[in-house]
């Protein structure tokens, strides 16, 4: 694939731990040919919408999100028009808030989670114990609401994906190959009780779960998967996978309202096949097209690996 072929495509929700930030410490580290690529905690996408991968198996655990991604795959353009008509007050934004989406038509669903993204506080996505998101208007004069030529372009990327809401294991057990390149971006292990953004789903992501995940790396390693894992700065992470090459990143947290919390470290975990599989597979990216599309885009500067 050479750059005129890409589809410039960018996540369509803002997302607390997107991985936008990090783009120029996981690009560099993607291998350089693959099979599929797998991204079983997807949140906001951005290193899928990087990449645009043509083989690729997408999933999360949030059914909302999930029906998001399907409908712009599968009915961008309706979509758009029920965009078009949403309006940014705060009547609208606590009507729709009241709203369970279950019980919408898919695309009225879909438009619904892009609208509260747009116009919450801060753009976080957060939901309570009981399945129902709760965060507050946020009081913007202008969002953007309908990114159509975006929308359009994701559209295109997510066409032909295969798109699955379930277990990140469930999902590595069925789908993972030697050769295939993984992306784990697990809800992080919280550094203090106010970093603790774990709620995309109904089910919170606990230490126990994390073990299990280092434990599900160590099988991909060992059957010749190509991994990525990003978490937080945490002594169990560090303990979890100090035999692989770990790597501190200085980030922001920009969903944070207090400014002077808004700095974070991240690692980058990068674990190589265990096993060299023997068949050379067509590659899905390559470095030099990579690096050409960090140069192409303004990605944030705050980023510093240490």
């Amino acid at each position: 694939m050479i750059l005129t072929d890409r589809i410039m495509a960018k996540p369509v929700l803002k997302w607390a731990g997107g991985k936008t930030q990090l783009l120029k410490v996981l690009l560099p580290n993607i291998p350089l040919s693959y099979g599929k690529y797998i991204e079983p905690f997807l949140g906001g996408g951005a290193l899928f919408f990087a990449l645009t991968p043509n083989n690729a198996v997408i999933s999360d655990s949030n059914p909302e999100l999930v029906n998001l991604y399907k409908v712009i795959a599968s009915n961008v353009e309706d979509l758009i028009k029920e965009l078009k008509l949403y309006n940014n007050s705060a009547d609208f934004f606590y009507e729709q808030r009241n709203f369970d989406w279950k019980s919408l038509q898919p695309i009225k669903a879909a438009a619904r989670t892009i609208f509260l993204n747009k116009t919450c506080f801060n753009g976080i996505y957060r939901i309570n114990k009981q399945g129902f998101f709760n965060v507050p208007y946020g009081q913007y004069k202008k969002p953007k609401i309908c990114d159509e030529k975006n929308l359009l372009n994701v559209s295109k990327v997510l066409h032909g994906k295969t798109i699955i809401c379930g277990d990140y294991k469930s999902v590595l057990n069925q789908y993972a190959k030697p050769g295939d390149f993984i992306f784990l971006d697990p809800p992080y292990v919280p550094i203090s009780k106010s970093s603790d953004f774990k709620r995309y789903t109904q089910q919170p992501f606990s230490m126990n779960d994390h073990i299990e995940l280092a434990s599900e790396v160590k099988r991909l390693h060992e059957i010749g998967c190509h991994v990525i894992l990003t978490n937080s700065d945490h002594p169990h992470v560090h303990s979890l996978y100090d035999k692989f090459d770990l790597r501190v990143c200085n980030t922001r947290r920009s969903v944070n309202s207090k400014i002077s919390q808004r700095q974070g470290k991240d690692i980058v975990v990068c674990i190589p096949p265990g096993k060299k599989y023997l068949s050379p597979l067509s590659a899905s990216s390559s470095y030099s097209n990579v690096m050409m599309f960090v140069r192409s885009n303004a990605f944030n500067d705050s980023l510093v690996v240490v």
